[in-house]
């Protein structure tokens, strides 16, 4: 048989296409485990660095979250102390509400002592309560959140907020600045009360040492008054003393003004300082006179004020009638008896209008001018006296016009 050429070629490349064949399968089935095994442990690391990724995020999130509810405490915690602020604030307002209509009742306190008023708000340097609030809630997550203007610029946020959560400007430092605002505001609110109640402590105390002056200037016993407002029954078990703020101290001392200025104005409005006859003419003055019915020296025992016939004749004090009716010289006579040693005598009256035992205020009218009695004409007789002893009546009526602007 002939072998021709290309016969032979063709015997060649297959034998060498087989060979080749033979070769690769005893390659591959060589490495395939090296290459299975190289591909199993990239993909054992890439979900191992998928794990460590997620853990991380896990882990971040918690922290975030974990301060998330730190901060609501402390927000919920400030919140709190606002609101005791607010309370404590209210209640000093109504306590001091109290004082203020002590004070309106107590009389007039002096125009020179400056009252401070309401200061005004000003916008940027004191905290709004309500816009306070809406912020706290606000922070709490009870309200949505306002909206914060875009930047303009694509800076991938959600894939940061993935990888990376600012700690910066959290909810609790906002709320931070948020109430050291309104603390500062609350402070200076605080500062304005203890203010003005201080002034307002100082102008009582004022007001009651120039009334205790004149009355003592006057002879009035202010010992006794005070004794006499001392006798209040009071006790208790004992307690030990709690520490004081200066807002309850400054209330306690403008307590104690008011308590004595209120005491001082009573005695002032009880003593006899009011005019018997406003508007009349002083025709006689306290003192040795020339008596014009024996024609020597006589102790004129008060002052006389011109007065017709019917000429209304007004309690100067308050007090209790002890007489009203003839007493011989004084012809018809009313005394009123105002207290602390003190009373009052009107005489020469053409008609009486009031009877022992009645109660009498400032001001009333006791009864008409006339001209019965040791007396040559119609006038008022008036006489003041301490321990029964006459005293000038001008020196009441002089401090009777002091006293009008400090009890009126």
């Amino acid at each position: 048989m002939t072998v021709h050429p290309w016969m032979a070629a063709v015997a060649f490349c297959f034998v060498g296409v087989m060979a080749i064949g033979y070769l690769g399968a005893t390659t591959y089935l060589v490495f395939r485990d090296d290459l299975i095994g190289a591909s199993m442990a990239r993909q054992a690391r890439m979900q191992h660095d998928y794990e460590d990724r997620i853990a991380s995020l896990r882990a971040q999130v918690d922290r975030v979250t974990s301060r998330q509810l730190l901060d609501q405490q402390v927000v919920e915690e400030k919140v709190e102390k606002l609101l005791e602020q607010q309370m404590a604030l209210s209640s000093r307002h109504g306590r001091l509400d109290a004082l203020l209509d002590r004070a309106e009742a107590a009389g007039a306190l002096p125009a020179s002592v400056p009252v401070p008023n309401e200061k005004p708000e000003v916008t940027g340097k004191r905290a709004s309560l309500s816009g306070g609030l809406d912020a706290i809630e606000n922070l709490l997550g009870r309200k949505t959140a306002s909206t914060r203007p875009a930047s303009g610029k694509a800076t991938g946020t959600e894939t940061a907020a993935l990888g990376y959560v600012p700690l910066t400007d959290t909810a609790a430092d906002r709320s931070d600045r948020l109430f050291s605002h309104m603390t500062l505001s609350l402070k200076d609110i605080e500062r304005d009360q203890i203010d003005r109640v201080q002034k307002l402590a100082d102008g009582a105390s004022d007001t009651a040492e120039q009334i205790s002056g004149i009355l003592q200037r006057n002879g009035v016993p202010l010992d006794q008054v005070d004794e006499t407002a001392g006798m209040d029954a009071i006790g208790g078990p004992y307690v030990a003393p709690q520490p004081a703020e200066a807002f309850n101290s400054s209330l306690n001392e403008l307590d104690t003004a008011l308590s004595r200025l209120e005491s001082v104005r009573a005695t002032a409005i009880r003593m006899p300082f009011a005019n018997p006859a406003p508007g009349r003419e002083i025709t006689s003055r306290f003192g040795n006179r020339h008596d014009p019915f024996f024609g020597g020296l006589a102790m004129h025992a008060g002052i006389d004020f011109r007065s017709p016939v019917g000429g209304e004749i007004r309690a100067t004090g308050s007090g209790k009638v002890v007489t009203a009716g003839a007493s011989g010289g004084y012809g018809n006579m009313v005394e009123i008896d105002h207290g602390l040693g003190f009373s009052t005598r009107f005489g020469h009256m053409s008609k009486i209008i009031v009877k022992v035992g009645d109660e009498i205020n400032s001001g009333d009218v006791i009864g008409y001018s006339g001209n019965t009695g040791r007396s040559t004409g119609p006038h008022i007789h008036y006489e003041v006296r301490r321990n029964g002893e006459a005293v000038d009546p001008m020196q009441f009526l002089n401090a009777g016009m002091k006293l009008t602007s400090l009890i009126d």
